[in-house]
C-alpha cells in the first residue's frame, strides 16, 4: 500500500525488452534505498512493481505485458522521469490517501493553464469512470495523491500548487500526454453500493 506522497522522480536509465516482460532500471538515491531489498514493492507513476535486483544505485523492475497495456510505462524510453514511492510501512505518516498501486486507466492530458499565480491541468478519461472521480474528492495520478477540481462530462481539472510540480514529473506532461489513474477506493466501494441498493430497490420499477 502507498500514500500518494511521491518522494522522489527518478531516471529511467535503460529499458530491456523481452517476450512477455520489459524490464525498467531506474536510478534511485541513496536515501530511498535504505533497506530496499529485492522482492519489495515500490511505486513507479503508481504503479506497484517489485524490484527483481539491485546493482549500485540502480533498481530493476519487471513489468508484465498487461500492465504495460493498461498503463503509461509502456510510454516510458531510457531518460524519461518516474514519480517513486516506497511502500507503507507501520508508523508511517499518511500525509495523502490510501492507494493500492492498481491502476484503474489512464488520462489525457487535453488542457493546460499555467500563470504565474495557478498551473491547472484537465484530464480526460473513460466515461465509465468519472462516476468515481467526485469534485474536492481524491485520486491517484501518477503515483499523485491529488484533490479533484471541477469536473464536466468526461473530464476534470487538477490545481496543481508549486511543491507538487517540484516534487513529482507531471509538470512535464504536456497536451496528450497519458497519466495513470487510480480511483479511490473508499469512493468506488461507496459509489458501487449506493448503486446497488438503488437497483435492487427502484429496479423492478
Amino acid at each position: 500500500m502507498f500514500t500518494g506522497i511521491v518522494q522522489a522522480t527518478c531516471e529511467v536509465t535503460d529499458i530491456y525488452k523481452k517476450d512477455g516482460v520489459t524490464t525498467l532500471e531506474v536510478a534511485i538515491p541513496d536515501q530511498l534505498r535504505a533497506n530496499l531489498a529485492t522482492g519489495a514493492s515500490v511505486a513507479n507513476n503508481g504503479v506497484c512493481l517489485t524490484v527483481t535486483q539491485i546493482a549500485n544505485d540502480r533498481v530493476f523492475f519487471d513489468v508484465m505485458e498487461e500492465t504495460a497495456r493498461l498503463t503509461n510505462l509502456a510510454d516510458l524510453q531510457t531518460g524519461s522521469w518516474v514519480n517513486i514511492e516506497r511502500s507503507l510501512t507501520f508508523g508511517s505518516e499518511i500525509g495523502g490517501h490510501i492507494l493500492s498501486g492498481h491502476i484503474h486507466t489512464t488520462a489525457e492530458v487535453i488542457e493546460l493553464s499555467q500563470t504565474d499565480e495557478h498551473y491547472d491541468m484537465r484530464l480526460k478519461v473513460d466515461p465509465k469512470w468519472m462516476h468515481y472521480i467526485l469534485y474536492k474528492g481524491f485520486i491517484g495520478v501518477n503515483g499523485c495523491s491529488l484533490t479533484v477540481g471541477q469536473v464536466d462530462g468526461d473530464s476534470f481539472w487538477l490545481h496543481l500548487i508549486p511543491e507538487t510540480l517540484r516534487l513529482t514529473n507531471l509538470d512535464k506532461a504536456g497536451a496528450g500526454s497519458r497519466l495513470n489513474i487510480e480511483i479511490d477506493s473508499q469512493t468506488q466501494a461507496i459509489v458501487d453500493t449506493v448503486e446497488r441498493v438503488l437497483a435492487a430497490r427502484f429496479g423492478d420499477q
